[in-house]
């Protein structure tokens, strides 16, 4: 991509999620330059909100290096996106990996996540990889425009949802297993037009560390990756057209990430014989913006 200008053609979505399939261009979920070497190799992997963006990448990846991959969508306005990574996944997971699984669930609430888990476990036995992706981010202008409707469902999405999937999780998850929790950049240089979103991203980093120190006695890692400017459905669902045109430019490197540019940084933090003394800790793919880590 160049380092200045427009970068995307003009675009906007009505509605939250996003669609991926409609995006112009399509993010980028893999590269001719990724060399899997079996990392994963007989781990079971769980990744919300891994229909599209971020997530979709590292499903690939994670089938790649050897994982079986259940994600989870949001039904109806996720489907086709789904429908399509669950059959890229098909094609990039090893032979010895079982059959990747797509669930639809609005993991706001607790039963919904719970429901989650217990379907992963009943297909596959256990969960050695859980990766916290779901979110969702609505612009103003005004602390004073988001009510409490607004703010709860963020909030749910966002934070709430990496408290219940945890929760039911660890009763299936070992010594060994790593827990990847998605934070921000805006958790780390704030963001005033995405200001209930930037609460929860700091929020998150919070919980990872609480969260490291707490599991670190039952051998379970638990960190986080805090992306910049990344080209995914949120952005097209979130901002104008102007705003997605000139997207990622303010970064050092005058331009916006790929997923696949984020997604080794969880295939690093779920292998074990990568990353194996890191705990608590937030990776920072972003383009070049130094935050106090």
């Amino acid at each position: 991509m160049a380092s200045g200008g427009d970068h995307f053609p003009p675009q906007r979505q009505e509605r939250q999620p996003g669609k991926e399939h409609v995006m112009d261009p399509t993010p980028q979920f893999t590269s001719p330059d990724y060399t899997p070497s079996n990392k994963l190799r007989g781990r079971v992997a769980l990744v919300t909100g891994g229909d599209s963006g971020i997530g979709r990448a590292v499903c690939h990846c994670f089938a790649l290096e050897g994982a079986t991959v259940a994600f989870t969508f949001v039904k109806a306005q996720e489907d086709k996106d789904a429908q399509d990574t669950l059959q890229m996944i098909k094609k990039a997971k090893t032979s010895d990996a079982k059959e990747p699984m797509a669930i639809a669930a609005d993991l706001g609430f607790d039963e919904n996540c719970r429901r989650v888990v217990d379907q992963v476990v009943n297909a596959y036995g256990r969960i050695d990889i859980l990766v916290n992706n779901a979110a969702e981010q609505y612009k103003s202008s005004s602390v004073e425009e988001i009510d409490e409707e607004r703010l709860l469902r963020v909030f749910r999405t966002n934070i709430f949802s990496y408290f219940f999937t945890v929760r039911h999780a660890l009763k299936h998850m070992k010594e060994g297993s790593s827990i990847i929790n998605t934070t921000s950049v805006n958790a780390y240089k704030g963001n005033s037009r995405l200001i209930e979103y930037t609460a929860t991203k700091g929020a998150v980093v919070a919980y990872t560390r609480a969260l490291a120190l707490q599991l670190v006695k039952r051998g379970i890692r638990v960190n986080g990756v805090a992306p910049g400017p990344i080209w995914t459905p949120l952005i097209p669902a979130s901002f104008n057209e102007e705003e997605c045109a000139k997207f990622g430019t303010q970064v050092p490197m005058g331009r916006a990430g790929q997923p696949i540019e984020v997604a080794p940084s969880y295939v690093f933090l779920a292998c074990n014989h990568c990353s194996s003394y890191m705990t608590g800790q937030v990776l920072h793919p972003n383009g070049g913006t130094i935050v106090n880590a």
